[in-house]
C-alpha cells in the first residue's frame, strides 16, 4: 500500500483532529523470554481516544504498558514524553514509522487513525514484526481486512481488534445466559448504537474517504457485535434502510441506519444506529424471560437487569485496560485472542452487506458467514 507522509497525513486528518483463526500456539512475545515482563505498546495517533482513554488504561495494565508513540504533530510529543515517561527513542513520526522495527521496547502496535488508513498501518506495523492491536472497525473494506490478516500472518505476529466489549464482564453476562439458556433459546434481540453529532461538519468521521462511512461505521459496528453475542450466533441474512433527517450536516456519511437480521435459531434481530440520536441498548428476549443492558456499550459504569427482577452489576473497571491486558495475555500465556482480526473481518462483510440492502431498496442479502470458520461470536 502507498505511505503516507507527514504532511499529507496531516492534511487529511487536521479536519477531524480539529473538529474534535483464533490463535492459540504457543506463546511468544517479539523474543521475550520472560513472560512476566509487562508488554511495550506504542500508540498510533494521539487523538481522543488516545489521550482520554487508551493511555490512561495502560497506567493501569497489568501485562502491557505504554512504551511509544507515533504522532504527526510535534507539539504532542514533549507533552505525552514528559506526562508519560516516554523515552525519545520511543518517539516516531508518521515518515519514520517504519523504524519501529528496531525498537525491542516496543512489542505492540496499537492504530488509533482514521478508518481509512487502519489497513496501511496495520500492515507496515506487521511488517516491522509487531502484534496488531486495530481500532475498530478493522478497516473499509473485506478486502483491506483480508491484507492485514495475511500481513500478520506473514509476519508470524498476532492481531486484534479494538472491540473493547468482548472483555467487559457484562458482555460476557449476556453471553452465559445466551449459553446456559437459564430462561430458555432466544427469540429476538435488538441493539442500539447512537449518539447525536455536533460541532465542526468537517470532522474526520463524517467524511467518507477518511470515516468509509458514517453512523453504521462508528457506532453501528457495536450494534452488529450485540446482535451478535446476544444470540450467540451469526447471522445468515440482512436487510436495512437509511433515514437522514439533516442533510445539510450529514452531506457525505449516513446518519440514521435501521437494519433486521435473521440468525439460524431462527431467532430474530433489529438494529439501530445514528448520528443524529441517543441510544445504547441491548434489549435479549428468549423463550421465558428477557435481559436488558442500558447503557450496554459506553465506556461504563453499565447497567443490566433481568425479567427476574434481578440486576446486574460488576465493579467498574477501564474496558480498554481490560481489553489489551486480554491481548497481551494471549500473547504471553497463549489464552484466547478475544477479538481476532477474523470477527473484524466477518463484521466488516456485514457491513458491506448492510449498504448493499441500503443501495437495493431494502432488499434482504443473504450471509454465508459459516464459510469463513468463525465460531466465536
Amino acid at each position: 500500500m502507498k505511505k503516507i507522509n507527514r504532511r499529507t497525513f496531516n492534511t487529511k486528518l487536521g479536519q477531524g483532529l480539529a473538529g474534535s483463526v483464533l490463535l492459540t500456539a504457543m506463546p511468544f512475545a517479539c523474543g521475550m523470554s520472560n513472560a512476566n515482563k509487562k508488554l511495550g505498546i506504542a500508540l498510533v495517533g494521539l487523538g481522543g481516544y488516545s489521550s482520554g482513554q487508551l493511555a490512561p488504561a495502560l497506567m493501569q495494565t497489568e501485562y502491557c504498558r505504554l512504551a511509544g508513540i507515533v504522532t504527526g504533530t510535534p507539539e504532542k510529543e514533549k507533552i505525552w514524553m514528559d506526562r508519560y515517561a516516554i523515552p525519545r527513542a520511543n518517539v516516531y513520526k508518521y515518515e519514520n514509522f517504519d523504524e519501529i522495527a528496531k525498537n525491542k521496547d516496543i512489542d505492540i502496535v496499537y492504530v488509533v487513525l482514521p478508518n481509512s488508513m487502519h489497513a496501511e498501518f496495520c500492515i507496515r506495523a506487521a511488517q516491522a514484526g509487531k502484534h496488531v492491536i486495530c481500532e475498530k472497525p478493522m478497516a473499509i473494506s473485506v478486502k483491506e481486512c483480508d491484507a492485514i490478516i495475511a500481513a500478520c500472518k506473514k509476519a508470524g505476529v498476532r492481531l486484534s481488534v479494538g472491540y473493547r466489549m468482548q472483555s467487559d464482564p457484562y458482555t460476557n453476562e449476556i453471553k452465559r445466559l445466551v449459553r446456559e439458556q437459564p430462561f430458555g433459546a432466544v427469540y429476538y434481540v435488538s441493539s442500539d448504537a447512537a449518539y447525536i453529532s455536533s460541532g465542526n461538519p468537517d470532522q474526520w468521521r463524517l467524511n467518507h474517504s477518511l470515516s468509509g462511512g458514517g453512523a453504521l461505521m462508528n457506532m453501528g459496528v457495536y450494534a452488529i457485535q450485540s446482535n451478535i453475542y446476544g444470540t450467540g450466533q451469526n447471522p445468515i441474512s440482512v436487510s436495512a434502510q437509511e433515514f437522514s433527517t439533516r442533510p445539510e450536516y450529514f452531506k457525505d456519511t449516513d446518519e440514521t441506519i435501521t437494519a433486521q437480521m435473521e440468525f439460524p435459531i431462527g431467532a430474530i434481530g433489529n438494529l439501530f444506529t445514528s448520528h443524529n440520536a441517543n441510544a445504547n441498548r441491548l434489549f435479549v428476549s428468549f423463550e421465558r424471560g428477557w435481559a436488558e443492558l442500558n447503557p450496554c456499550n459506553t465506556y461504563g459504569p453499565l447497567a443490566g437487569r433481568t425479567s427476574e427482577g434481578k440486576e446486574i452489576r460488576y465493579p467498574h473497571q477501564s474496558q480498554q485496560k481490560l481489553q489489551m491486558d486480554d491481548f497481551a495475555k494471549h500473547i504471553l500465556l497463549g489464552t484466547p485472542n478475544f477479538a481476532p482480526g477474523e470477527m473484524g473481518k466477518r463484521d466488516m462483510i456485514i457491513v458491506e452487506a448492510i449498504y448493499q440492502s441500503i443501495r437495493e431498496g431494502g432488499k434482504r442479502i443473504a450471509l454465508n458467514l459459516g464459510e469463513m470458520g468463525i465460531v466465536k461470536v
